[in-house]
């Protein structure tokens, strides 16, 4: 059993917390911009003073909303087995996972949230970036742009996806695949 003084330092999972950024997650994707901090305090069946003790207004909700979808991308991008996987099935990979997560949060954008920028890099576009990398270096990618300026355009095709899924013109499955396609039949060598 750890000792007491480890409890104190660990850090702990909170529920309710937990519960406000699902809502604020589902809320926001479903109403966008126009959906209030009462919204979200409802969907998470807590009261709207509960929800501003966590978060005391609008920004810091999507401070931390922004933070949680970081780190369910890094889970998501861990899980996928990028390095194991081929590089057309790791784009693939990536496609899925940032769409899923592009989905599902979606007003970030809207919203231009910032993130910790040393998280992202860590989390996500290290990761990205080496899939590129070995792309350029086995010759399955184009080797005439370094592989920063095709994630940036990977980036487009995925933001396309995601404006795809919100006008319901595609699932987010058909969405990903669709994006991850296009990239790749524009990405492959001359």
């Amino acid at each position: 059993m750890p000792a007491t003084s480890d409890l104190k330092t660990a850090p702990r999972f909170d529920r309710t917390a937990a519960a406000i950024l699902d809502a604020a997650a589902h809320v926001f994707s479903e109403q966008g911009t126009a959906a209030n901090l009462a919204d979200v305090a409802t969907a998470a069946g807590v009261s709207r003073a509960t929800l501003y003790r966590y978060y005391p207004n609008r920004e810091a909700l999507l401070r931390a909303l922004g933070a949680h979808a970081l780190n369910e991308l890094a889970s998501r991008l861990n899980d996928a087995g990028l390095e194991r996987a081929t590089v057309k099935e790791a784009i693939e990979r990536l496609a899925r996972a940032l769409v899923a997560v592009g989905d599902r949060y979606s007003v970030l954008v809207g919203e231009q949230c910032v993130t910790d920028e040393a998280d992202a890099e860590r989390l996500v576009l290290a990761p990205m970036r080496a899939v590129f990398e070995r792309g350029i270096a086995s010759g399955h990618l184009r080797q005439d742009l370094p592989a920063d300026v095709l994630r940036t355009l990977f980036s487009g095709t995925i933001m396309a996806a995601f404006t795809l899924t919100q006008r319901h013109q595609l699932g987010a499955e058909e969405a990903s695949a669709a994006a991850a396609a296009v990239f790749l039949d524009g990405a492959r060598p001359r």
